[in-house]
């Protein structure tokens, strides 16, 4: 779960300063185009389905939208799996155990709207995956609902970093609290969104979607995430 604004007023405290690493395509993330040979027939599956699970506001979760999974089917994600492998280099990719038996949000297509949530920099954890990725699956959206990694704002102007290293698995472990101002990170590279269009990332990055859009569930910004081990 990302960091949380502070629930209740009072001095500010210090937070950890994270090590910054800027991130530059090809190297901590990298956008590949027309992934799918029919990526509008994969939306249409997708929303002709039934099975969706609510989140905010629909329920007390705090994640948000709706979601439902899996959602490519076997071939298809065996083809995200080789541009996946091709462009990172990895030679085996595989999905990790949830503690204690949970289910990881693999394959798991999202659908969140205009005032459902808001950019909530976070990092996935380090223990479940090592690269990350969303695909997006609206045939039109605005450009500013893609994703935007994220970095401190340090009081004073001063600009803190964006990776989780080790011992830590996460941001909320990093920082030592979930709580955190809502000046607490400041976008540093933005990526637009584009139809069919994979955004993959090393997960220990800090990120959120820029934005969200639309008011029914054909124009909600409708993303497929995905987490690998490698």
């Amino acid at each position: 779960m990302p960091p949380q604004p502070p629930g209740r007023p009072g001095a500010p405290t210090a937070l950890p300063v994270l090590p910054y690493r800027k991130p530059t395509k090809g190297r901590d993330y990298w956008v590949i185009d027309d992934v799918l040979p029919d990526a509008a027939a994969v939306r249409e599956r997708v929303l002709s389905r039934d099975d969706w699970v609510k989140g905010y506001p629909y329920t007390t979760q705090t994640w948000p939208g709706l979601r439902t999974m899996p959602g490519l089917e076997p071939g298809e994600l065996a083809r995200v799996e080789r541009l996946v492998r091709k462009a990172t280099g990895a030679k085996e990719l595989w999905v990790q155990q949830a503690p204690g038996g949970g289910t990881l949000n693999h394959n798991c297509v999202q659908v969140v709207g205009e005032g459902e949530s808001e950019p909530r920099p976070h990092t996935d954890s380090r223990a479940l995956c090592r690269y990350a990725a969303v695909l997006y699956l609206n045939p039109a959206a605005p450009k500013d609902c893609g994703t935007s990694f994220y970095r401190q704002s340090l009081p004073g102007g001063r600009l803190g970093g964006n990776v989780v290293q080790a011992p830590h698995t996460n941001l909320v472990e990093a920082l030592g609290t979930r709580f955190v101002a809502p000046d607490a990170f400041e976008e540093d590279v933005r990526v637009p969104h584009k139809a069919n269009r994979l955004l993959l990332y090393h997960a220990n990055l800090v990120h959120s979607a820029t934005g969200y859009f639309g008011r029914t569930l054909e124009e909600k910004r409708m993303t497929a995430v995905f987490f690998w081990m490698a």
